[in-house]
């Protein structure tokens, strides 16, 4: 199906309140919507990586987008979709890779801006939903959680968001010696491009400055394959960073869970995640329906990171329709 599609660049903010520029790409599809303003869904996307060529503006350019089943699926319902490329990815600069402040600024950013493309024919007052899983499970929580004091404006329906890394610390301590360790070592790299602060390459050991520079530039498959199995005590000289003072600030200032989401969630899990454990999703769960949020919880059994996705996704993504439709959410608390 041909779309329009426009390339854009946008301001934004940073962790720490400052103004920056993200860049991202607005699809809007051909066919005519005549049932009030188009919808539009703020897309996004798992790790894809911590080079600029990770950036999904330029998979989408190369056709090489892995998650185009699911975007496709939103654009032959007659939606928008506005993709952000997240702080850092595409632009100058290191990409603050899962900080979820700055991505929840760039999802809530990225719909500000498509609304205002010439040409685009979207209305700043139309319906908007966010979809994201693994890192865009963390962008679109907490786009969901800062949007009522940082993008109260929006028109924000709904937020599928599945998979989701709420709380890093676990996160982190759970792949310490598991097959997902170089996602560690990336989050430490956004982390201290996002804080400056927070001691990291002050203490990496020489297997470490060795092994950092290329995590920083890769993408998800060669991420994937630079340091599995291993832990954090190879890579510094020092026994838990994490347990520093200036990280337990800045992690716990990313913990999702902490504020009731502006819209119905619908939250996803597979129960044998074996990158982000389930406990993960369900303590998010508990936590957003203890703030008194509108919760939909679905578990996908028997389900790894990746067939979450590939089951949970798409209903997810049916989901954010019925709330486009202006049907009632129901949930599940």
């Amino acid at each position: 199906m041909p779309v329009k599609a426009w390339q854009i660049l946008y301001r934004s903010t940073s962790a720490t309140g400052a103004a920056n520029a993200v860049s991202g790409t607005l699809l809007v599809p051909p066919t005519p919507w005549t049932r009030g303003p188009r919808p539009l869904v703020s897309y996004a996307v798992g790790t894809h990586g911590l080079g600029d060529s990770c950036a999904p503006s330029y998979k989408l350019r190369t056709g090489t987008e892995n998650e185009i089943a699911l975007i496709s699926q939103a654009l032959l319902a007659g939606w928008a979709v506005v993709l952000t490329d997240y702080e850092g990815l595409g632009t100058p600069g290191q990409h603050t890779y899962a900080v979820g402040v700055s991505e929840g600024h760039a999802v809530l950013d990225a719909a500000r801006a498509a609304a205002r493309v010439p040409g685009a024919g979207l209305s700043a007052s139309g319906p908007v939903g966010l979809f994201g899983y693994s890192q865009g499970g963390q962008a679109t929580s907490f786009a969901g959680e800062l949007a009522p004091s940082y993008a109260p404006e929006l028109n924000l329906v709904g937020v599928a968001t599945g998979g989701v890394p709420a709380d890093l610390a676990e996160v982190a301590r759970f792949n310490d010696g598991n097959v997902g360790f170089s996602l560690v070592l990336g989050a430490a790299v956004g982390y201290s491009a996002a804080y400056p602060e927070v001691p990291f390459e002050e203490i990496l050991n020489d297997t470490g400055r060795a092994t950092v520079p290329r995590v920083a530039k890769a993408c998800t498959v060669e991420l994937a394959t630079i340091a599995p199995l291993r832990r954090l005590s190879d890579f510094v000289t020092v026994s838990d960073p994490l347990a520093d003072p200036r990280w337990q600030a800045r992690l716990g200032e990313n913990r999702a869970g902490t504020r009731a989401p502006a819209a119905p969630v619908y939250l996803y899990h597979g129960t044998v995640d074996e990158l982000i454990p389930a406990t993960v999703g369900r303590q998010l769960r508990a936590q957003w329906c203890g703030l008194g949020a509108s919760v939909r919880w679905q578990e996908i059994p028997l389900a790894e990171h990746i067939l979450g996705v590939a089951v949970g996704g798409p209903a997810a993504m049916t989901w954010l329709g019925n709330r486009f439709a202006e049907r009632p959410a129901t949930s599940n608390c």
